[in-house]
């Protein structure tokens, strides 16, 4: 039995499509086949169908990885020094935040609060 297909807010999918056709570009502008892709990130040809047509069933690891050696910029970034930079400064903000988040307690009315 195959694996059960997730599932995805449209923006989700939508940006899954968007990563394939990227990557489907990005390796044809290289004149790679697709085993060619496959043999160079280290995974089937048979995955790098499914990235390109938008699966979401692919690990997203497998998907960053074709994605980065077929040359597609992830997250906007020309290489790993601004990735690095783009990291660094999600990690700020995360340790700007709280850290744990609780759901807002009850707020009492002024009736109970009489004696």
């Amino acid at each position: 039995m195959g694996r059960q297909e997730p599932s995805l807010h449209p923006a989700a999918r939508e940006a899954l499509r968007v990563l394939g056709a990227q990557v489907r570009a990005a390796r044809i502008e290289k004149r790679w086949t697709g085993a060619d892709l496959a043999r160079a990130a280290g995974v089937s040809r048979y995955t790098i169908t499914q990235i390109e047509n938008g699966a979401p069933s692919v690990a997203v690891g497998n998907v960053l990885s074709v994605a980065a050696i077929a040359g597609v910029p992830l997250f906007g970034a020309a290489d790993r020094a601004e990735l690095a930079v783009i990291r660094a400064r999600a990690e700020d903000r995360v340790a700007l935040l709280p850290s744990r988040v609780d759901k807002p307690k009850r707020r009492m009315s002024d009736d109970a609060l009489d004696f």
